[in-house]
């Protein structure tokens, strides 16, 4: 009877999950657990970790297969508990080092909530073939990353300080959603919001390893403005010799679209043609190791099903759906 229940299961989540179009059914694919996909990472060539930026769980997949194979709950690293989740949005990984960057945003009521203004890292820990990576957390979590940049005679001109007085999703308000590594070791932070004279902010954090193994406060390297048709940074990440970003809008309202940029901050971001976001919500981009494949992860928690929002759902309905080449 078990067995029969799961297949009636698995069947009618196959149906419920199912890309929303024929032109995204070819390339997506649904990965069971969570909804909220907003931050991923590639472990190595068959596994990627995950991040809910409902939960302070980080679930770890391989790829095609839609269970996950392990997950790390970072609730007490963070110094929060497990149902008030510190709004994960970014992740880069640094050799074996990954870091996980929060919205440090206010909620969407607008009130400061001290969990979401967290930095911190894992790392792999062992992995025995053909068993998943296993994820352990690496230094301490971080808490002072806002008071650092609002601090920094640097970005002065950018008024975080104002922004990050209003709610996220408010005109000028501040929300970090994207993290990419750089080929000198440092982290690009992206920025959905705020977006001065309509462009996305990247601002270069020079110190990632100092701040999570020491708590050195951190260094700032050149803020960088891109030009993307009036969007933010939803994520970015550095495929092959180039980034990729998913742009997207400040709030809920407008178009996704997809950017390639050399990394060079006197060259702008070209627009990737032929790429339609249509019945996605992509949120989270990683490369695929030893190959030019990338992953986009759409955070699926409004998409409804039977009625009711994926976030919804019982644990075992919810789902997210992968697209990309790679």
């Amino acid at each position: 009877m078990n067995l029969k229940l799961t297949l009636i299961r698995t069947a009618l989540w196959a149906v419920v999950m199912g890309a929303s179009s024929c032109a995204l059914a070819r390339d997506t694919f649904s990965y069971r657990g969570l909804c909220d996909a907003s931050a991923a990472v590639a472990l190595d060539a068959n596994h990627f970790v995950v991040a809910d930026d409902e939960r302070n769980t980080l679930v770890v997949y391989r790829h095609g297969q839609a269970d996950a194979v392990a997950a790390l709950d970072v609730s007490a690293f963070l110094g929060t508990r497990a149902d008030k989740e510190s709004d994960l949005e970014g992740a880069a990984s640094i050799g074996p080092r990954t870091y996980w960057v929060s919205s440090h945003g206010r909620n969407s009521e607008g009130k400061r909530q001290d969990r979401r203004l967290r930095f911190f890292a894992t790392e792999v820990s062992s992995t025995a073939p053909p068993g998943p990576p296993k994820l352990t957390t690496v230094g301490k979590a971080y808490s002072g990353l806002l008071e650092d940049l609002m601090a920094a005679p640097s970005l002065a001109a950018f008024k975080l300080a104002d922004a990050a007085a209003k709610a996220p999703e408010a005109e000028g308000g501040l929300n970090i959603e994207g993290l990419a590594a750089t080929p000198e070791g440092h982290l690009l932070i992206g920025f959905r919001s705020p977006m001065p004279k309509q462009r996305a902010l990247l601002v270069p954090l020079e110190n990632p390893a100092e701040v999570i193994d020491h708590g050195a406060r951190a260094r700032w390297g050149q803020a960088i403005q891109l030009d993307l048709g009036g969007r933010g940074i939803r994520s970015i990440d550095r495929v092959g010799a180039a980034y990729l970003i998913v742009a997207g809008p400040r709030a809920d309202q407008g178009s996704f679209a997809l950017y390639r940029w050399s990394g060079d901050s006197a060259q702008g971001p070209v627009l990737v043609k032929g790429v339609d976001f249509k019945g996605l919500h992509p949120e989270a981009l990683f490369a695929v190791p030893g190959t030019q494949g990338f992953q986009v992860l759409s955070d699926d928690g409004q998409r409804q099903h039977l009625g009711l929002a994926c976030k919804a759902l019982p644990r075992g309905w919810q789902g997210f759906r992968s697209w990309g080449p790679g």
